[in-house]
């Protein structure tokens, strides 16, 4: 797969040419660098440093390995496909951080990109290496350098409501699908049930996302001990809500999920009832609510 089939001017739409380390456009005069190996659309991480610096300290943390396949089933659960299901096809990972489940996809066949704004992308890159089909570029949402009608599939896991605007987010997507081609998103539940459950979570994150990157590190490393607490059946009850962590039995995972949770500059949450709606308005066909909340997928027309 050449990358230069699938690329397209952010600014004019024009197509993109490769010339020695970098992508010209032939419309005006945009120049995407590459660096190491990696298009660059974008100058900085913008809102996105923490993302930047949770993948470079947990590089291959997530990643399927032996007979470990929980990024696979997330996948599956979080997107209703199944990886097998897009061997071969055109597939766009929206945020695809260290390279979690673009590998996942990748290893089934696919021809994928994964785009993220972060410094994320290194890691990726390093991850995605021995899947020839797969690249991995830097740039934003809101100004992707591809043409309308490029991916048969276009997926989005844990990363839209860590954008200024979820919703318009999301909207940027469907232009991008071939006719009927299938567009699924996982964002953060604002169902009632999922409020109650995060505790004190949302008080502390009015002072972390703040914090220096490094800090808060060592602050989420209280996630290995806390563990034991937060088991408990009574006492956990309680220690659950008045410090909230990362409750993944492996601790360097109870690490990651931790600092996730509490260094992004944005972290909205939307029920199903809004999502259902940004799907309807994208006019996406087949429109299904999956599980675990919120998920949902659907289809171009």
């Amino acid at each position: 797969m050449e990358l230069t089939e699938l690329l397209a001017c952010p600014s004019c739409g024009s197509s993109l040419t490769r010339i020695d380390d970098a992508f010209a456009c032939s419309g005006c005069e945009l120049t995407a660098p590459v660096v190491r190996g990696i298009p660059r659309f974008v100058g900085d991480e913008a809102y996105t440093e923490s993302f930047g610096y949770q993948w470079s300290t947990f590089r291959t943390t997530q990643l399927d390995r032996d007979s470990d396949d929980e990024s696979a089933v997330t996948f599956r659960e979080k997107t209703g496909i199944n990886p097998l299901d897009l061997r071969g096809k055109r597939v766009l990972d929206v945020g695809c951080g260290m390279g979690r489940f673009a590998e996942v996809c990748a290893r089934s066949g696919a021809q994928l990109i994964g785009v993220d704004l972060s410094n994320a992308v290194e890691p990726a890159n390093e991850n995605l290496g021995a899947f020839p089909d797969c690249h991995v570029i830097q740039a934003d949402i809101f100004d992707l350098p591809f043409a309308e009608e490029t991916f048969d599939a276009i997926y989005s896991i844990g990363v839209l409501h860590h954008t200024p605007d979820t919703k318009e987010a999301f909207l940027r997507l469907p232009r991008l699908l071939k006719p009927g081609g299938q567009i699924a998103i996982w964002v953060y539940s604002a169902e009632r049930r999922d409020l109650l459950a995060s505790g004190l979570k949302y008080t502390y994150r009015r002072v972390t996302p703040r914090l220096n990157h490094k800090m808060l590190l060592k602050l989420s490393r209280a996630a290995i001990p806390l563990y034991s607490i937060h088991t408990k059946p009574a006492i956990g009850f309680f220690s659950r809500k008045i410090l909230p962590t990362s409750m993944h039995p492996d601790p360097e995972w109870r690490v990651l999920d931790t600092f996730d949770d509490y260094s992004p500059r944005y972290r909205w949450r939307h029920t199903y009832d809004e999502v259902l709606g940004w799907f309807a308005q994208a006019k996406m066909t087949e429109i299904e609510a999956l599980e675990p909340r919120v998920a949902v997928r659907g289809r171009k027309p």
